[in-house]
């Protein structure tokens, strides 16, 4: 569930910075990486369990699937949580900037 979830939001991520040229002033890029990261993370993972758990693998009890639901979750709130500390810290267009100078 844990692959399943984050790249699903690799996907959508790489979706919208290739579909706009705002996304890519907006460091989507950043949230790319993190999300085709873990992906990358998740599916070593999935190989190293299937070997060991072999056609196992395929049925996990219900309380595992939510207990990888809700890190998959995590991770996504975590990649987000990055992105926007990023996001404000590299200020692309000035907003913040601009705010404090004003205050």
């Amino acid at each position: 569930m844990t692959l399943l979830l984050t790249v699903f939001a690799a996907v959508a991520a790489t979706v919208v910075w290739y579909a706009s040229p705002r996304a890519r002033c907006l460091k989507v890029s950043a949230l790319c990486w993190m999300f085709w990261g873990a992906s990358l993370m998740w599916l070593v993972d999935a190989f190293f369990e299937y070997k060991e758990l072999q056609s196992a693998y395929f049925n996990p009890p219900p309380h595992e699937l939510l207990n990888d639901a809700y890190l998959g979750l995590a991770v996504i709130a975590l990649a987000l949580t990055v992105w926007t500390v990023i996001f404000l810290v590299k200020d692309p267009e000035g907003v913040i900037k601009e705010a404090l100078k004003n205050s």
